[in-house]
Formats: structure tokens, sequence, C-alpha cells
């Protein structure tokens, strides 16, 4: 199952700077034209999006302990969403071993002693 989840976020990854790049270059983020911003499901979709990344983060809060930790990854996540978010998840996913369960993944580890 470990396998199977980084082979995922790694596809998330890939596919997120692929298409981010792809749009860069095509339109600037700051040159969205008005009737794109102003209309409802353009407005709804971006609050659908960051409801999720906040959400995901509620996770990465119980996960990290230092407060910059958790100030990092909130910024991180809300400024790249699903890249940010696929590089956590990934680097959890290789912070244990192949054979874990997913359960070693979700919950907070002890501090080292």
């Amino acid at each position: 199952m470990i396998w199977f989840l980084r082979i995922f976020f790694a596809a998330i990854l890939a596919g997120m700077l692929f298409m981010t790049v792809r749009a860069s270059f095509e339109t600037p983020l700051w040159q969205l034209p008005n009737a794109l911003t102003s209309d409802p499901w353009f407005q709804a979709t971006l609050v659908d999006a960051y409801f999720g990344f906040l959400a995901f983060f509620v996770w990465v809060a119980y996960k990290e302990r230092s407060a910059a930790a958790r100030g990092g990854w909130l910024v991180a996540i809300l400024l790249l969403g699903n890249i940010a978010m696929a590089g956590y998840a990934l680097r959890e996913l290789f912070r244990v071993p192949a054979d874990a369960s997913i359960t070693d993944v979700l919950i907070r580890r002890e501090a080292m002693t």
C-alpha cells in the first residue's frame, strides 16, 4: 500500500507541476481575465479548493510538533495547494518503511528519545 501511495502522490505532484508551469506560460496568474475571476463558479471552486487545503492542514497540524513547522506548511499549502500537499504526503510516506501500515503514516510519531 505504501508503494502505491508513493506512486500516486508522485503522479499528483508531477501532474500539478506540469499543469502549473504550462498554465503560467500561457497566462500569468495576475493576467486572468475579469470574466473568469468574477464568475460565481470560479469563485465557488476557489473557495472549495481552499477549504480542502485547510482540511488537509488539520492533519498536518496534528502531525507536526513545532509551531514553526505548522506555520511553514500552512503557508506552503495556501500558496502552492496540491503541490505542497503532495510534497507533504510524499515526505510522510518516505519516512516509513515500504511494508509499514497506513496507520504508521497517518498518526503522529512520538518524539525520538
